[in-house]
């Protein structure tokens, strides 16, 4: 017996409503007109790629980073609107901020 039975036995009058359906999340960050500078530094002797020039709400910005830790598998931070990726991940992270519709500036090297 799972739990929907146990609440039909306990509330045989109520009728479950349809769950919402969540919109992706692709929606909800706002696109801009001019690119995001995608660049590459070495800090510490270690490879970095930084993401800079979003104009858009910071957590929008945040949201954005996360997704592309989780898709790329890597640490990384947001610091004073610049996301930091541990590695050199350029051609990934364009052809991700690419399909999303962004446009995506490559820097150095």
């Amino acid at each position: 017996m799972d739990l929907q039975d146990q609440l039909k036995n306990l509330f045989p009058d109520h009728e479950p409503q349809a769950e919402e359906i969540s919109q992706d999340k692709e929606g909800d960050i706002w696109l801009q007109d001019e690119p995001i500078i995608c660049k590459y530094e070495k800090r510490k002797g270690k490879p970095t790629t930084i993401l800079e020039g979003y104009n858009g709400a910071d957590g929008d910005f945040k949201k954005l980073a996360k997704e592309i830790k989780t898709k790329l598998s890597v640490g990384g931070s947001f610091k004073n609107g610049q996301v930091i990726i541990q590695g050199d991940y350029r051609d990934k992270i364009m052809e991700l901020l690419k399909k999303k519709g962004f446009s995506v500036k490559r820097v150095g090297g």
